[in-house]
């Protein structure tokens, strides 16, 4: 019985927001349609955004960041670019206060190209978030 529940929580667990600290730190979630993954190189400063499928994305001139919730908003680039295969698209910028307010406070996440809307639950994502922001050169790099 402890096993069958063991298993039931594994494929819970896989999907839960991530914060990994080091150098380049990282914050990342996964479905079972796609993966998001956020870094912060505090070195230069510069934060990355990449929502990667396993199918090609349409390759549109506008990414967007919609979020809902009791902090909604959205945000747009004409500043991505894609993988050599079409799977992933990476925003970057020197500030990511809007996304990173965006995935702290709110219930969902969705990333738009053109019709094509990927959504992420943000459930369990505040406090990966706060890490994230916490981010700083680790000691002697």
């Amino acid at each position: 019985m402890r096993l069958a529940i063991l298993l039931l929580l594994l494929p819970l667990q896989a999907h839960a927001w991530t914060f990994t600290p080091g150098l380049i730190c990282r914050l990342s979630h996964d479905t079972n349609q796609a993966r998001i993954e956020l870094t912060y190189d505090p070195s230069k400063p510069l934060y990355s955004v990449t929502v990667s499928t396993p199918k090609p994305l349409p390759h549109e001139n506008i990414f967007s960041m919609r979020f809902i919730g009791p902090a909604g908003r959205m945000i747009s680039t004409p500043r991505h670019t894609f993988n050599a295969d079409g799977t992933a698209v990476t925003a970057e910028d020197s500030g990511f206060g809007n996304v990173l307010d965006g995935l702290q406070h709110n219930q969902i996440a969705e990333a738009i190209l053109g019709s094509t809307v990927i959504r992420f639950d943000l459930t369990d994502a505040a406090e990966p978030t706060a890490q994230f922001r916490a981010c700083e050169v680790a000691a002697g790099a």
